[in-house]
């Protein structure tokens, strides 16, 4: 959720593919499409502290805000737009503080509990109890193929629990920087993950529930692992102060990231290609190696193989700061906010090399990414 600098202003974000915002304010909630810019849909029917879509459906997820005895923050409404119907309401033990979907699985986060529901019926699957999560800390798949729940764990990582303990956290509220990875499809922990050593701050998992980025409250490295298998893949540092992450964000082809904190600063980092994913060239590159696929892709792939066997390899005999510079650590691109101050929610266009901004004060920004030398981003559109 955004600060309130703008006043009016309770909650924004992006849908899962990054072509809608969603706002929730005082009198309502708004949908604006990302591009062309333009406002789709606006109801006022009362304070709305989360507005959540399911990517570009007319399906949408409502909390009220806790400003408006009428609109309470306990309660989950399921709305149909186009419609103009309410599918479901739910009421929860205390305040909604999270709302995740994809095509199969809705996930709501209270401070010290997760409810898995089945999005086709709405029938609960699973509650799992966590140590105190005031800032719902979570992350969910937007795959539904690999549905994947991630969030601060208690769980030592050194022992995976079973699936009969799956459903509650450790008795402990200690701070660690481990995290817990929940699979939605088998309702059992896939993995538990020894992360960072200072507690987490934010979790983001790419489109297609393959790699999960984490970050600590330091806020100086952020590292992706592999899902389900949580081999750490990258180690990117963001700088050397410490600070708050606000957002962290991949592209569509997981072959850049996006991390906006509280500097007033966007990194964008270059992913190095995985799973046959060419950076080279740009989204053209991508877009051609997976319209030739076959021989040139599957031989990419053993090479890739071959060389992260070598890195691997190498990496066991060194100490782990050495290991660490076969990664990649700078980021090769950036942006400045016009306003200092603001906290910002990031997204990377699926069609294009841009960076969009949402920021506090209830602007959308446009920026352009030179995919081939990087630096400073060129702003392309303001909106207000």
């Amino acid at each position: 959720m955004l600060p309130q600098r703008n006043a009016n202003m309770l909650f924004a974000n992006f849908n899962q593919d990054f072509t809608c915002v969603s706002v929730g304010t005082r009198k309502g909630y708004s949908i604006t499409n990302c591009d062309p810019f333009g406002r789709v849909y606006t109801m006022n029917d009362g304070a709305r502290g989360i507005v959540e879509m399911l990517f570009c459906t007319s399906l949408i997820a409502l909390v009220g805000a806790a400003d408006q005895p009428q609109s309470s923050p306990r309660k989950l409404q399921i709305v149909n737009t186009k419609r103009g119907s309410t599918i479901c309401e739910l009421l929860f033990p205390s305040s909604i503080l999270a709302v995740k979907l994809n095509r199969k699985t809705l996930v709501i986060v209270l401070e010290t509990e997760i409810y898995i529901y089945d999005i086709s019926n709405m029938k609960l699957l699973h509650v799992i109890e966590t140590a105190p999560n005031p800032e719902a800390i979570c992350a969910l798949s937007p795959s539904s193929e690999n549905s994947y729940l991630a969030y601060p764990s208690t769980v030592p990582s050194g022992a995976l629990p079973t699936a009969s303990a799956s459903s509650s956290a450790s008795t402990s509220t200690s701070q660690t920087g481990d995290v817990l990875i929940f699979s939605t499809a088998t309702k059992t922990v896939a993995n538990v993950i020894q992360a960072h050593k200072a507690p987490i701050s934010f979790l983001s998992i790419n489109s297609t529930g393959t790699m999960l980025a984490t970050s600590s409250d330091k806020g100086t490295v952020i590292r992706v692992w592999s899902l389900p298998g949580a081999e750490k893949l990258y180690q990117l540092r963001r700088g050397t102060r410490e600070v708050r992450i606000h957002s962290i964000t991949f592209n569509a082809m997981s072959t850049l990231l996006a991390v906006s904190s509280a500097h007033d600063t966007v990194h964008i980092f270059k992913l190095e290609s995985r799973e046959g994913q060419a950076m080279d060239g740009g989204y053209e590159a991508y877009a051609e190696s997976r319209k030739q696929g076959g021989l040139a892709s599957s031989l990419k792939r053993r090479s890739q193989l071959v060389t992260k066997q070598l890195t691997s390899s190498v990496g066991g005999y060194l100490p782990n700061a050495v290991a660490e510079m076969w990664e990649p650590a700078r980021d090769f691109a950036w942006l400045k906010l016009p306003s200092s101050g603001t906290r910002c929610i990031v997204a990377l266009s699926g069609t294009m090399p841009q960076v969009m901004v949402i920021s506090s004060e209830g602007y959308f920004y446009s920026y352009n990414i030179d995919l081939e030398n990087g630096g400073e981003c060129a702003l392309m559109k303001q909106y207000r």
